[in-house]
């Protein structure tokens, strides 16, 4: 087993904790100016098919499980406890999985979690406001998970190829 470089792991770590900060502060500061500046329901044109409209979802992504805060508010702290605790501790088992992708990755993801947890746990809902029309009404957080997800995938499968090209 390869032994993990303590400087780059340091780094890493950093970035991955900087990413999830820098995200949920994003997120948050959004989610107060649009409750202090559209009523719930309210939509606010910005540029074409985009528009600032305040809603406050109770359910997951994309709308689904309406009225299910509490499930929802279980489930992201169980993710929050999984990424942190691979994020400090798994990692070390495999170490070709810690890498600043990877773990830029799961900060995005972390911070996304975290940033729509603080809603749950305040408000019993979550606060969305980027309208695109065709697309449910979503947020910082929102995309920060689904583009964490994509990156870190596209890392595991980059390293895939890797390997298939030394073996």
């Amino acid at each position: 087993m390869q032994k993990v470089n303590p400087p780059q792991s340091k780094w890493s770590n950093i970035v991955f904790f900087l990413t999830a900060l820098l995200i949920v502060a994003a997120d948050q500061l959004s989610k107060m100016w649009i409750r202090g500046s559209l009523p719930d329901g309210q939509s606010l044109p910005i540029v074409g098919f985009l528009k600032w409209t305040h809603v406050h979802n109770t359910g997951g992504a994309f709308g689904l499980f309406q009225g299910q805060s509490f499930p929802l508010t279980i489930v992201a702290c169980a993710g929050v406890v999984v990424l942190l605790v691979y994020a400090l501790i798994v990692y070390r088992r495999f170490p070709f999985l810690n890498n600043m992708l990877g773990k830029f990755a799961l900060g995005l993801v972390l911070g996304g979690t975290i940033g729509n947890l603080i809603d749950r746990l305040r408000f019993g809902y979550v606060t969305d406001f980027i309208d695109v029309g065709f697309w449910p009404t979503f947020n910082i957080a929102d995309s920060s998970v689904v583009v964490g997800v994509i990156i870190f995938a596209f890392s595991l499968l980059s390293l895939e190829e890797a390997v298939k090209e030394k073996g």
